[in-house]
């Protein structure tokens, strides 16, 4: 799914306001899918995935940190996303079907949180742009 020039815009101004909320969005993000979605709890099976865990938080700035790049590199997501796509496939072994499930929870956070900013024509952005991270973090499987 190619992103046009009207969806990086979206997503570039859109993102300006999730800058200095990684942690916050991304552990929303996190919890949301694990309690809607449970069999994702399955890579972590040691871990404190309570809402309120230091270690949900910390997770969810690492994938809001991560998508944060791949704003900054939106021409170019396949080259940035690399080694993260190949820590996932060939080191945690993490099933890509889990990825459009973050997506989905993620679109439902900045839903929740940036209503006003959130418009029809951003969230048809937000959601091209993590299908496409989804679909590169994926491509490394066989």
């Amino acid at each position: 799914m190619k992103l046009t020039a009207e969806d990086k815009h979206n997503v570039k101004a859109i993102w300006d306001h999730v800058k200095g909320h990684e942690e916050a969005i991304g552990a929303e993000a996190l919890y949301r899918m694990f309690c809607c979605m449970p069999t994702t709890r399955i890579y972590f099976p040691a871990k404190d995935l309570s809402e309120r865990s230091s270690y949900l938080h910390s997770h969810g700035k690492k994938v809001v940190g991560a998508l944060t790049n791949a704003v900054a590199h939106i021409d170019d997501i396949d080259t940035a996303f690399s080694k993260l796509s190949d820590k996932h496939a060939e080191e945690l072994m993490v099933d890509p079907a889990n990825f459009p499930k973050l997506a989905h929870n993620i679109l439902v956070v900045l839903g929740i949180h940036l209503k006003p900013h959130f418009t029809y024509s951003v969230h048809r952005s937000v959601d091209k742009f993590l299908s496409t991270v989804a679909y590169v973090l994926a491509s490394k499987y066989r």
